[in-house]
């Protein structure tokens, strides 16, 4: 199967961002690696650098709005994969106008039935669907 290359930075700007929440800012410096060996595709690795990064510097920006539409306690217990997923989605949904929301929110689907729980696919497009309401 040849997996689309936008679905396929997704998956490495997730990893990435799931790396970044579990190990620190400091892997940062390693991310161009990370890349580098997780695909031979530059346009891959440099949509995902360029999603990761732009994801990780606005952080807050794109929290803010999780935080909002899930109860406060499960920010901080949600699985470091649900949050990579949303934190992506949300940066995507803000920030990428290129890309329509639909899209964002399957891939977000999509990423949560390959990467996380059962329950995950259900829980991402809910939380979405609440931020992409506020935002609009």
């Amino acid at each position: 199967m040849n997996m689309d290359r936008r679905t396929r930075a997704r998956e490495l700007t997730m990893q990435a961002l799931y790396q970044l929440d579990v190990q620190g800012p400091d892997l940062f410096e390693l991310l161009d690696r990370f890349f580098r060996e997780a695909d031979e595709d530059d346009f891959v690795r440099k949509l995902a650098s360029d999603w990761t990064k732009g994801t990780w510097e606005n952080l807050e920006q794109c929290d803010e709005p999780i935080i909002a539409s899930t109860i406060k306690w499960q920010f901080t217990r949600l699985s470091p994969v649900d949050k990579s997923i949303l934190r992506l989605s949300v940066y995507q949904l803000k920030f990428c106008p290129d890309i329509p929301p639909k899209v964002v929110i399957n891939e977000a689907i999509e990423l949560a039935k390959k990467f996380s729980t059962d329950k995950s696919p259900a829980f991402v497009n809910g939380v979405l669907d609440a931020i992409l309401k506020k935002l609009k």
